[in-house]
């Protein structure tokens, strides 16, 4: 069965088993340029809907909306919130209009649901997706406070994937904290370190990361709800801003307050930039670790074969036995997205003209996107590569002795010259540095030993000691 619904151009035949209306109708027509939908989104919907729930009840404690209308939009949210109705959300995510296509979306199931609710039927006969759903909003200020909201409680939920990541961290660095082995600057042989220190360095960096998002999160609560199409409140009545605020602290349980200047909020974007670089930086140390990953696990014959990554599936379609470090490759893809995404949202805030930003749709899609991947990728990442991850304890030690830069413990006894004559020569002869000091006099093997004891060299405490020891026989 169909039915037929008007609005400024005409009419068109919509399907009656659907709840929204003839701009969605419209807009499902014009743009079908992806699979990417609004009901892909549905974190970002529930909090539209918590919206539009307030704003009906304090239209209706102001005295401009009837109870029975509040009571059935009320209902109708309510059932969308609880994801009774999801799919009925079907404009592309590639849409013109500042997001009004998603607007009326919103504004078209809840007014169809609620007839249905009053009357039996879908249809505007009691309640308006404009004049009633709508009511003192308008898409400028309504999704962009939407988008905070969501933003709110993905924050949320990465710093809780990012707590996890953490933990196991914590408990690799422990693990590790005796497993000396060769450190490696410019990709070149340097001085000793533990595998346990270098883990807790991934693991300072995501406790700074989980620090940020505390600072970044709070960026999300002051919105532009009330400002209506520019920031001039224009269509709202009195009494409305202080009553939509409180309903919606209550609804949505996230402690929102009006933005202090609304026409700023409407102006600018930035704010949306800072969310991205966020993410960004974040995705710099993630992408980092794992491919540090990948070249501490390279081989296992012919690489650097420090450590052992899970096979989590064969490596190649042609050579047997092959295994790769799957899920490090996957987590540097995710951020090479997260790399793109953000220089979208760059160009998007910078293009807003005058007194809106029409791009924020783009910048929600995103934006969404990196948290998305973000917060499944970590997960994924943390469970199946980070938590599993073993030593090559005999490989490690080996390379750790072997490295020609323990002479840097040389020179702070006999000197910068004489150390690099010992460097060169232990190069030349495939000898240690241990092996050639000896040799040449310079310290006996007990001395020796002790002096180029990898795991000194690699811990602070000892060390720093031996060096000032040398300090006062120079």
């Amino acid at each position: 069965m169909m039915r037929t619904e008007k609005d400024s151009l005409g009419t068109l035949q919509i399907e009656d088993s659907v709840y929204y209306g003839i701009q969605t109708k419209r807009a499902t027509l014009n743009c079908p340029v992806s699979d990417e939908k609004l009901n892909k989104l549905p974190l970002f919907i529930q909090q539209m809907v918590m919206i539009k729930k307030s704003a009906s009840i304090a239209n209706n404690q102001i005295g401009v909306l009837s109870k029975e209308i509040c009571d059935a939009i009320c209902m109708a949210c309510d059932e969308i919130i609880n994801e009774e109705i999801y799919d009925q959300f079907p404009v592309d995510l590639f849409q013109g209009a500042g997001g009004t296509s998603f607007n009326m979306n919103i504004n078209e199931v809840i007014a169809n649901r609620a007839n249905e609710i009053l009357t039996g039927n879908k249809g505007y006969e009691k309640v308006h997706p404009n004049n009633h759903v709508n009511l003192g909003q308008s898409t400028n200020d309504v999704l962009p406070s939407a988008m905070n909201m969501a933003f709110y409680h993905y924050f949320q939920e990465l710093s809780s994937v990012l707590k996890n990541l953490e933990d196991v961290l914590k408990k690799k660095s422990e693990e590790f904290q005796h497993v000396v082995k060769l450190g490696r600057t410019c990709l070149q042989d340097a001085v000793p370190i533990t595998l346990g220190q270098e883990f807790s360095g991934y693991r300072s960096f995501i406790q700074r990361q989980i620090e940020e998002i505390k600072i970044t999160r709070e960026k999300c609560l002051p919105l532009i709800l009330g400002g209506t199409a520019i920031g001039t409140e224009l269509g709202t009545y009195q009494g409305y801003l202080e009553n939509v605020y409180k309903n919606l602290r209550e609804i949505s349980d996230i402690p929102v307050e009006k933005k202090e200047n609304f026409f700023d909020g409407f102006q600018n974007t930035d704010t949306y930039v800072q969310f991205s670089s966020t993410l960004k930086s974040l995705a710099t140390g993630l992408s980092k670790m794992a491919n540090d990953f990948r070249i501490m696990s390279s081989g296992p014959r012919a690489g650097f074969g420090e450590i052992k990554i899970p096979a989590v599936q064969p490596g190649s379609s042609i050579m047997p036995g092959k295994v790769n470090p799957v899920m490090p490759e996957m987590m540097i893809q995710i951020c090479y997205q997260v790399y793109g995404n953000d220089y979208g949202i760059t160009i998007a805030a910078d293009k807003g003209e005058l007194d809106i930003n029409v791009w924020v749709t783009y910048m929600l899609k995103n934006l969404t996107e990196s948290f998305d991947l973000l917060i499944n990728g970590i997960e994924l990442f943390s469970e199946k590569c980070v938590s599993k991850i073993e030593a090559n304890n005999e490989i490690c030690q080996q390379y750790a002795e072997e490295s020609l830069a323990n002479s840097t413990i040389i020179s702070a006894k006999f000197g910068y010259e004489s150390a690099t004559e010992v460097s060169k020569e232990a190069y030349k002869r495939d000898m240690t540095i241990q092996d050639i000091v000896v040799e040449k006099g310079l310290l006996n093997e007990k001395q020796a030993k002790d002096l180029l004891n990898p795991i000194k060299l690699a811990d602070p405490s000892q060390n720093v000691s031996l060096v000032e020891i040398n300090k006062k026989n120079r």
